[in-house]
């Protein structure tokens, strides 16, 4: 195994421990060790002709052992996933040749996911967007995975005090808030849409179980929330589109925008992961837009993205037009934990 693997694994084992997943850790500083050609899984894992840190290579072999843990279908991974105490060396061992096949397909691809928390954020921003506007909105998302986010007006908060949202919601999100309460009013939003290369319909029980593997386990907190809002999202299917973000948002901005709404593009841990050229013609797109927009037919763009590009914290930010103002609404924890509320402009 390449020092760069070994180190790829560490890394990633001490972010998950500095987020408060010492199960997930305690994994993968045990796959650093152990991964070696004794499976086809280890095999291909040790020989990764890529970038481990940018294929996340680490999070792909932990969605599929959390994913067989999970299914109950090995009961002595299952016991290590709900107690955290056992041999990990032994059993992680035994398991990566025992059910080689299984777990082989998990590298396919990287991990997707919908961090749900960031919600708190994002509806922080659009409630702010929401008051000073005073009309509904037209929310348009990027990178929607299964859309989850999309329903974030069907979640219930506590904003800093500000307690807003459905008061019977299955979905309940309340982060750590520094700062006052946002400034804002609940939304009204009209129509939601959204894009995602692979769009996740977590209708599907498959889909919906590999969305829940790529969750940390011993998040107990985040993965009930993460159940609640599939369940939400099979009551209200959220509409997400197949393509490419860059082509879709430059159809959708040039489509006729109706008068008295306020058309919203947003996007969370997203834009890091597009290409360069994507996101050059995703922002003249928007710009293009906003050269358009009227006090009756305004834009805004909400963002929840690493600034400059980190693991943390992410900023959330706000633009609107055709007033132009530029708010830095907070920093954020990459999933939304905790939120520190600035609420200013620039």
């Amino acid at each position: 195994m390449s020092e760069a693997i070994r180190n790829a694994f560490r890394q990633q084992a001490a972010g998950c421990r500095a987020m408060h997943s010492p199960l997930t850790a305690d994994v993968l500083d045990t796959l650093a060790i152990i991964l070696d050609h004794n499976s086809r899984t280890g095999a291909r894992i040790v020989d990764w002709p890529g970038d481990p840190m940018a294929d996340a290579l680490k999070l792909r072999i932990a969605g599929g052992l959390h994913a067989l843990a999970r299914s109950g279908q090995d009961a002595e991974l299952t016991a290590l996933y709900i107690t955290g105490a056992s041999d990990f060396d032994a059993v992680l061992k035994r398991v990566l040749v025992e059910w080689d096949d299984w777990l082989y397909p998990w590298l396919d691809s990287p991990p997707q996911t919908n961090e749900v928390g960031r919600s708190a954020a994002l509806m922080a921003g659009l409630m702010v967007a929401a008051k000073r506007l005073a009309m509904p909105i037209e929310l348009l998302e990027l990178g929607s995975s299964a859309g989850l986010n999309l329903n974030l007006d069907r979640f219930y908060y506590n904003l800093g005090g500000l307690k807003a949202g459905p008061s019977d919601a299955a979905v309940r999100i309340m982060p750590d808030w520094k700062g006052d309460a946002p400034d804002g009013k609940w939304p009204q939003i009209n129509a939601r849409n959204g894009v995602d290369q692979n769009p996740l319909d977590v209708r599907d029980e498959a889909i919906a179980a590999r969305l829940l593997a790529y969750c940390w386990p011993d998040q107990h907190e985040r993965l009930a929330r993460l159940e609640a809002a599939i369940a939400t999202a099979r009551a209200h299917p959220p509409a997400v589109e197949a393509g490419d973000a860059a082509d879709w948002i430059e159809r959708k901005l040039a489509e006729p925008q109706s008068e008295g709404i306020v058309r919203i593009v947003m996007h969370s841990v997203f834009w890091q992961y597009m290409p360069a050229h994507a996101q050059v013609r995703t922002e003249a797109a928007i710009l293009k837009a906003a050269e358009a927009a009227t006090e009756d037919r305004p834009l805004g763009w909400l963002s929840f993205e690493p600034d400059p590009p980190a693991i943390s914290p992410m900023q959330l930010q706000l633009r609107l037009w055709p007033s132009g103002d530029e708010l830095h609404l907070a920093a954020c924890h990459p999933h939304g934990a905790s939120i520190s509320w600035f609420g200013r402009t620039g």
